[in-house]
């Protein structure tokens, strides 16, 4: 494939915001993100060329493919001031129980010759079976207190990512992590879905997702001081929860405000259109489980999701763009049972 310059492209992203595409359901569900540091630049089949990974691609298919792990790998660019010559950084990110507000981290910094056989003992115990993962205790690091915030800036992949999440990534990086004692830090990676809402951007451990990002927004995003309606339509959504549970958990979090994201939480589909895949359906019904955690309030939420239009997108930018349509959700009815 011939890489498009910038002169010559057209922005899927602009055009699913210009056409006003709700981002709302697309985050992915996840039950396990594995994020290593691997330095740019980064080729589009970076995965099956670097040295690093390509030893690992079986055990990420075995894993993804044929025992159906919710797993997202990524990589993260190197950074200056936080990462180490001759070492490479590895997070792991699991969620811990049924019902969670954010994702468990264990965090390694190792030799750079001993990631492969690092990120193999990760895999092999997510798999259960035998791994050396105790060899590696003396290189993990003490981090639960630090929140790390992923844009993507993979231009290889779309050049949307990395024309419009470079300045954001800059914002982050320069503005915010500075100032937060050590307990925020913002990294560049590599492309996690979702191009045509780029900016994109994961903030873990909660595990939200966020596109179509503008500079204006980021303190709200950051600080989370201010009116939660202001970032509704820059929400992808809560990797815990799948595409029609994402929907209302929005409408619910714009209900409760900023208390919500700390409350543990579980989704099901309970009803969804005949004869269609949970991408397409016209329409489903959910169930929301909630929690505070020590336990004193907990209760169930139920919703209708339906289609109200559809608008049409781009899912790649491209010299000659192939628009497509895509349905947009809204949340027609919604009750607190308990």
């Amino acid at each position: 494939m011939n890489l498009l310059s910038l002169t010559d492209c057209r922005f899927c992203s602009v055009v699913s915001k210009t056409n006003k595409e709700d981002p709302i359901g697309t985050a992915g569900t996840c039950d396990h993100w594995l994020i290593m540091e691997i330095p740019q630049p980064w080729s589009q089949d970076l995965f099956q060329e670097n040295p690093t990974i390509k030893p690992l691609i079986g055990l990420f298919q075995e894993l993804i493919v044929k025992d159906g792990v919710n797993l997202r790998p990524m990589l993260m660019a190197p950074d200056r001031e936080y990462s180490y010559p001759g070492f490479t950084r590895v997070l792991y990110y699991y969620r811990p129980a049924k019902l969670f507000s954010k994702f468990e981290k264990q965090e390694f910094v190792v030799p750079d010759e001993q990631v492969t056989a690092l990120v193999t003992a990760i895999l092999k115990q997510l798999m259960q079976q035998p791994n050396d993962l105790s060899k590696f205790q003396e290189y993990q690091q003490q981090s639960n207190h630090i929140r790390e915030l992923m844009v993507c800036t993979h231009a290889q992949v779309d050049l949307a990512c990395g024309r419009f999440g470079t300045p954001i990534y800059r914002r982050l990086r320069k503005e915010y992590a500075p100032i937060s004692n050590g307990k925020l830090r913002v990294w560049q990676t590599t492309h996690f879905g979702g191009h045509q809402f780029a900016p994109t951007l994961v903030d873990l451990p909660q595990g939200c997702l966020w596109g179509h990002l503008e500079p204006e927004v980021l303190d709200l995003l950051v600080n989370k001081h201010g009116s939660v309606s202001d970032l509704r339509q820059f929400y992808r959504g809560w990797a815990g929860l799948t595409k029609f549970e994402q929907i209302a958990e929005r409408e619910i979090w714009m209900q409760l405000g900023w208390t919500w994201l700390n409350y543990l939480k579980a989704g099901k589909v309970v009803a969804i259109q005949e004869g269609e895949q949970e991408e397409n359906a016209d329409w489903a019904e959910v169930r929301i489980d909630y929690a505070v955690p020590d336990g004193s309030i907990s209760g169930v939420y139920e919703a209708r999701v339906e289609v109200s239009s559809e608008v049409m997108s781009a899912l790649n930018s491209a010299k000659q763009m192939e628009l497509k349509p895509v349905k947009q959700y809204h949340v027609s009815h919604l009750v607190k049972i308990q």
